[in-house]
C-alpha cells in the first residue's frame, strides 16, 4: 500500500509551523480567531461556510477541523451535509456559467 498524500495532522507539524515562522503564525492564529468570532453571522454559521469552502477548496485538513468546529457550535449532521451540497452546486455552477468561454471558441473557429 502507497502511503498517505497527507500526513496525518500532528503536534509535531503544528510545532514546527510555529517555531518556523512565529510572528506570522501567531498573527494567523489572532486572524483566525477574529474570523470565527461571533458578529454579524453566528459561529455555527462561520463554520458551515468554512466546511462548504473547504470542500471547494479541497483541503482534508479544513474538511476534518471545520466540520468538528462546526459540530462542536450545535451544528447537525444534516446542516453539514446541506452545507457540502451548496458546495457541490456551486462547484458544478462554475464549470456551467464557464461553457460560455467554450461555446465562444467554438463559435469562433467555426466562423474561421
Amino acid at each position: 500500500m502507497s502511503p498517505p498524500v497527507y500526513p496525518p495532522a500532528s503536534a509535531d507539524i503544528a510545532q514546527s509551523r510555529k517555531n518556523l515562522a512565529p510572528d506570522t503564525h501567531d498573527a494567523f492564529q489572532r486572524f483566525s480567531q477574529a474570523v470565527f468570532a461571533a458578529g454579524a453571522l453566528d459561529p455555527k454559521v462561520k463554520q458551515l461556510i468554512a466546511v462548504a469552502v473547504a470542500h471547494v477548496t479541497q483541503c482534508p485538513y479544513c474538511i476534518t477541523g471545520h466540520t468538528k468546529a462546526a459540530m462542536r457550535k450545535g451544528a447537525t449532521e444534516q446542516e453539514v451535509m446541506e452545507a457540502i451540497w451548496v458546495a457541490a452546486e456551486m462547484r458544478a455552477g462554475g464549470a456551467y456559467a464557464h461553457a460560455a468561454l467554450a461555446i465562444t471558441a467554438m463559435h469562433q473557429h467555426a466562423a474561421g
